[in-house]
């Protein structure tokens, strides 16, 4: 059994990369006033803590996204933060009933392997920029180390997961090429990726004025996509509007590398269809709407170099059902004490 586990592992690795998520680096977090929690307890399960450091941290890059997205919040800001935020705790909830198995299993992953997913992961969510993956880690009070570890549970799941699905039927050659042209793209070197497009910026506060504030801004930001929905000339808008160093050229950037951008609106505008308008988009520094108007995207491996991922993909979606009965069983079997 143990070999049959370790067998998997490079193939956990491989899933792992087909199953983040996109989302981006967040931006920075206001300090809170008053006593500040170091870290508190989200939930048990057979007796092993679950912190708010950790779902805080898989949540930052989600929030990060979000934030941008939704400048004013909101009710639909909420509504996407609280469905995330259920999802990681019960991800984890899961991962620890899993663990738990693999213990008894007495099998192990190798410390190189877990390297190369913790560069994967500061390539791919943040633009491979390490400095800012270590800024995270401080924000949410994770070390490297306790990063190593929730790294490692991760792909120890993925490898429990495909062993449940090892006796699955084999994947069609169809099945195979279907699931690869549907998920090749997210496979792709986003490193590779380009992109050109016009942009508005609005500054959050304009030094042309000295009364004006945020929420001003972003009324005229908000003003300015109303006007672009109507079918004004984006370029026009731009020339009129924008405060950076393009506005003259109607807003216009050409091939610029996914890595110049910041990782949570390179993950929003690479997904955004060419020709369609994105924003307004807020940072620290203003809100910005943008068009895309060509986007490159990074080179993406050969079948022949995935397909051992792809099969145990097709084979996860036949056997779903029969992986929700079995998690499901270990759920009714375990003690589970959910905070939030």
């Amino acid at each position: 059994m143990k070999n049959r586990i370790a067998s998997i592992m490079a193939v956990a690795a491989a899933f792992l990369a087909a199953a983040d998520t996109r989302a981006q680096q967040p931006a920075a977090r206001p300090v809170p006033a008053g006593p500040v929690e170091v870290n508190g307890i989200v939930a048990k399960v057979n007796g092993k803590v679950i912190t708010k450091n950790e779902v805080s941290f898989m949540l930052a890059p989600i929030y990060a996204q979000l934030a941008a997205q939704f400048p004013r919040r909101g009710p639909q800001f909420e509504t996407e933060f609280n469905k995330a935020k259920d999802g990681v705790i019960q991800e984890l909830v899961d991962r620890q009933i899993i663990l738990d198995e693999f213990k008894q299993l007495g099998a192990n992953i190798k410390p190189h392997v877990i390297d190369e997913e913790i560069k994967r992961q500061m390539r791919e969510l943040y633009n491979g920029d390490e400095v800012k993956f270590r800024e995270e880690l401080k924000r949410s009070r994770l070390t490297m180390d306790g990063y190593r570890e929730m790294t490692r549970e991760k792909m120890v799941v993925q490898a429990m997961r495909a062993q449940q699905f090892a006796d699955a039927p084999p994947p069609l050659p169809n099945e195979i090429q279907k699931e690869y042209n549907e998920i090749k793209n997210s496979l792709r070197d986003v490193a590779g990726d380009v992109i050109s497009f016009r942009k508005i910026f609005i500054p959050a506060k304009d030094p042309a004025n000295p009364a004006s504030t945020p929420d001003i801004q972003l009324s005229l930001a908000e003003d300015i996509a109303k006007k672009l929905a109507a079918g004004e000339d984006f370029a026009e808008l731009a020339k009129t509007y924008s405060k950076d160093a393009f506005s003259e050229q109607g807003g216009l950037q050409e091939n610029v590398p996914r890595a110049d951008l910041s990782p949570e609106f390179a993950a929003i505008i690479f997904d955004a269809p060419a020709g369609k308008v994105v924003g307004p988009l807020m940072d620290p520094m203003g809100f910005t709407l943008v068009l895309p108007t060509k986007i490159d995207y990074g080179p993406v491996p050969p079948l022949d170099k995935v397909r051992e991922m792809i099969e145990e993909r097709v084979r996860r979606k036949k056997t779903s059902a029969q992986y929700e009965k079995w998690i499901e069983s270990r759920r009714k079997r375990a003690m589970i004490d959910i905070r939030k």
